[in-house]
């Protein structure tokens, strides 16, 4: 960017902070005129009184003009996608998951099969094929050890005992939680965790990064039969090398484990 153009852009931002007005605030003064010229255009093309302007219910939005049709791309989106897609390769005659996001990744399973969710908050459903019980990662009692065939827990477990979603305080949380997880895996079965990886460190009360070999040895009990993650720029990387995200600030790292008999 050229010096000059930053140097106003910096001094524009320092009198809006002053000013008590914010950048987006400004933006969409700048985009008012836009505004008022599609106004009177759409007043000088409408030929019925059908669907005319009053002026009380006018709604601005001056923020989505040059805006893009969506976005297909970062971690939640590809993490949502790509899981289900695995699973629906898999074909599990059921499917659990643990504290995933429901109305992205559940979303995309219930389209092809019924799921039981669990989660530490409440959660009020009447969705067909969406069966909910309130629980604790730490403590999957109503699972029997080696039962469930299929169970994901997507950007969950490093959260898992800071309290952020009324649990309890344990800094021990995430790996008492992918102890539990594994345990309840059938042999053949397919487990699916998803967390920030990179430089290891907690972001108290948000959550944890870890580093994606921490999570592997925390599950001796099963075998990691695929790696994939979402990388700094919110790229999927299809098989990728857990090593490689080791010194990542914070991407994503899906890890798929199955239990050998």
């Amino acid at each position: 960017m050229p010096s000059g153009l930053r140097l106003f852009r910096t001094k524009v931002r320092d009198l809006a902070l002053l000013g008590g007005v914010n950048l987006h605030q400004i933006r969409c003064l700048a985009r008012l005129p836009r505004f008022v010229r599609d106004w009177r255009a759409y007043e000088a093309k409408r030929t019925t009184d059908r669907f005319r302007l009053r002026l009380g219910e006018l709604t601005p939005i001056l923020v989505d003009f040059n805006s893009q049709a969506g976005v297909a791309s970062g971690q939640y989106f590809h993490q949502d996608l790509h899981v289900a897609r695995r699973i629906f390769d898999a074909r599990p005659a059921r499917h659990v998951d643990v504290g995933s996001r429901i109305d992205g990744f559940i979303a995309h399973l219930l389209t092809f099969m019924p799921v039981t969710v669990v989660d530490v908050r409440p959660l009020e459903s009447h969705v067909e094929g969406l069966r909910f019980e309130q629980g604790d990662l730490v403590n999957l009692s109503q699972f029997t050890t080696g039962s469930v065939e299929s169970i994901s827990s997507l950007h969950t477990v490093e959260h898992v005992g800071l309290g952020r979603y009324g649990d309890a305080i344990d800094p021990d949380g995430w790996r008492k939680s992918l102890a539990e997880l594994a345990r309840v895996v059938k042999p053949h079965g397919g487990l699916y965790v998803s967390v920030p990886v990179g430089v290891e460190r907690v972001k108290f009360n948000a959550h944890r990064v870890f580093s994606p070999r921490t999570v592997i040895e925390a599950i001796p009990a099963l075998r990691l039969a695929r790696f994939d993650a979402v990388d700094d720029e919110g790229n999927l990387r299809l098989d990728a090398k857990p090593d490689e995200f080791a010194d990542a600030h914070e991407a994503l790292g899906i890890f798929e484990f199955t239990k050998d008999p």
